[in-house]
């Protein structure tokens, strides 16, 4: 990286020296051969800054010895130069007393920039980026030469031979030029350049060829010196660009207003249209209906609505662009057709945003409405079946006498059932369509189709345990060879173990409720009598299941068997305890169950003592 930037310094202290000379040699100064030593005192930078500025700085001293005679030229140098609108950076008058090579370079780098390279323009592009364009527009006819910069695009001499073939064809035969001597094309460039261009040679063949990158300022300043020599040959050339110029102007402004006025047109009918059509638009009342008006509505804002908002503007700045490239050449301003003035769009425009307030209120009202129908909907159909179900329930709590008449009762009740379970459905649908419409509040009803399912539930519950209840009721009524205490403590039983309050035992429920009062059987003889009571009574109702008792009782357990079966479990103890009775091998649901009804004490340790001859006693009292 050094050694590349200490060869490109060298280059441009020779190059900008050789520039530095012609001018001081065309004004009769002689040449400096040292940049560092020639412009220490001041004396040649005042005199090539008032052959560039074309000026007398005043007086000087011409021929310094002191330091501060010396910064007294430079300085005043450096004055002239910042006067002229020129900005140095960072370099101040010990710079070139002392000879910082590198920003005396800036310095005349900056110079060049000023006044040579700074004037140049090429189609609205003006220095580097102008003398870039100059160059490719007139080497563009040239195959072989493709600039794209001040550096590698030079090095072959080709880019040279085409900007002189083309001012000055006679100079050179560009065509018989061998291609790949890059050393000969460069040195053919310099040579006619110099000889019939007066242009002096500011380079090396070998600052071009040789170097693996060309330095860019030093190419510059060789180029420029060309665009400058060709100036007056591009004469005729910029007055016919000038009329192409003119010509292609109007043109772009002929079609530039031909397409305002084509989208003036489109975006108004586009706007007309749109605003018949909600003017034309119906409700068909229904909520699907309305939210399908207000997607259609919000997808129109999001994407229609938007492209016509940037068209708008297009069409604006089309506007705008036209009235400034005829206001910038002088021409007469452009009067729009009738109707297609940028005021004629702004009325429109506000035509459109007051249609979509007035669409976007009716659809919301639309749906206000539509909500509001659909609470009292579905209101008046779950405060009906409440109303309803409320009735069953009274007349349920109602019933009373006889016990059979009391059964035809619940059971003409019972047949109620599946029509008002129908009608949950209607509930159901009501509040299906109130959350298809995002209704959530509902100040007409306090009811949910759960909580009306749930009270149905709790309802159909209660006739199905009043009509088992009064079942029961009656089998215990006809049980005419059990004592009362017996039937109380049978049903219980049977309640206690029916779990599901299906008024049936399962085999697993029947033996822990017979077990529970003392009668255990084998696994086989219990799967035995449960199919027998199946078989008899199709299950183990609670008719059955006194008539097993009654079977049992009769036959096989008297008062004093279970006194004896207890003495047993408690080994002749007046009391048994859990551990009795968990050690008997009862079921867990029979302990839990006698548990629950005998009496019972605490003993010394806290832990219960149960009772079981009181509760017999009580039992078949």
């Amino acid at each position: 990286m050094e050694s590349l930037e200490a060869r490109s310094r060298d280059v441009q202290e020779r190059t900008f020296c050789k520039w530095l000379n012609t001018k001081l040699e065309l004004n009769g100064y002689p040449p400096m051969s040292s940049l560092v030593k020639d412009l220490s005192d001041g004396v040649r930078l005042i005199q090539l800054m008032e052959i560039m500025g074309d000026v007398s700085l005043g007086r000087y001293n011409k021929a310094p010895r002191m330091r501060i005679q010396k910064a007294e030229n430079v300085n005043k140098a450096l004055e002239f130069i910042t006067s002229r609108g020129v900005k140095l950076t960072n370099i101040g008058p010990e710079d070139i007393i002392d000879g910082n090579l590198k920003l005396i370079l800036g310095m005349i780098w900056t110079l060049i920039l000023r006044f040579t390279i700074a004037d140049i323009s090429e189609e609205g592009l003006s220095a580097k980026e102008g003398l870039l364009l100059w160059c490719q527009r007139k080497t563009e006819p040239y195959k072989e030469v493709n600039v794209q910069d001040f550096s590698l695009s030079w090095s072959d001499g080709l880019a040279l031979c085409a900007l002189i073939h083309c001012h000055r064809p006679d100079l050179l035969d560009y065509d018989k030029l061998d291609k790949s001597d890059r050393h000969a094309n460069t040195r053919l460039a310099f040579q006619v350049a110099a000889d019939h261009l007066n242009i002096p040679q500011l380079l090396e063949v070998e600052d071009l060829c040789d170097s693996n990158h060309p330095d860019e300022r030093s190419v510059m300043t060789y180029i420029a010196s060309f665009f400058h020599a060709f100036s007056s040959m591009d004469q005729a050339e910029t007055v016919s660009r000038r009329v192409d110029k003119f010509a292609e102007l109007m043109q772009s402004v002929w079609l530039s207003r031909n397409d305002y006025e084509r989208r003036v047109k489109l975006l108004l009918r586009a706007l007309s249209e749109i605003r018949a059509k909600w003017s034309a638009s119906m409700f068909s009342g229904t909520y699907t209906d309305a939210k399908s008006h207000s997607a259609d509505f919000t997808t129109y804002k999001q994407t229609t609505k938007r492209t016509w908002v940037t068209e708008k503007q297009d069409i604006a700045t089309l506007f705008g662009n036209v009235q400034t490239k005829l206001k910038t050449y002088g021409l007469r301003e452009y009067v729009p057709p009738q109707g297609l003035a940028l005021p004629d769009l702004d009325e429109a425009w506000k035509a459109l945003l007051a249609s979509e307030a007035q669409r976007s209120r009716s659809i919301n009202a639309q749906i206000r409405q539509i909500k509001e129908s659909l609470r009292k909907q579905f209101a008046d159909v779950a405060n009906d079946f409440e109303r309803r179900l409320h009735l069953i329930s009274s007349e349920l709590a109602a019933v009373d006498g006889p016990l059979e008449e009391q059964q035809q009762e619940v059971q003409r009740i019972q047949t109620r059932i599946p029509v008002l379970s129908e009608t949950l459905a209607d509930v159901a649908e009501a509040e299906a369509e109130c959350a298809a419409a995002n209704v959530e509040e509902n100040d007409y009803t306090v009811f949910t189709c759960q909580d009306l399912e749930f009270e149905l539930e709790l309802v159909v519950q209660s006739i199905a345990k009043k009509i088992a209840f009064i079942d029961n009721q009656i089998v215990s009524r006809n049980m005419t060879n059990l004592t009362p205490a017996q039937l109380e403590q049978f049903e219980s039983t049977f309640r206690y173990f029916d779990r599901d309050e299906s008024n049936t035992l399962n085999q697993s429920e029947m033996t822990a409720a017979l077990a529970s009062l003392g009668i255990v059987y084998s696994d086989e003889d219990m799967n035995y009598i449960y199919d027998q009571v199946v078989q008899d009574y199709g299950a183990v109702s609670f008719e059955a299941f006194i008539n097993l008792l009654v079977d049992i009782t009769e036959d096989q357990t008297s008062p004093e068997q279970l006194r004896e079966a207890f003495r047993g479990i408690a080994s002749d103890k007046l009391f048994v305890t859990e551990l009795d009775l968990r050690i008997a091998h009862l079921p867990a649901s029979s302990v839990d169950y006698l548990k629950e009804v005998m009496p019972s004490v605490r003993n010394d340790a806290g832990e219960p003592e149960y009772d079981y001859e009181r509760w017999l006693d009580d039992v078949f009292a």
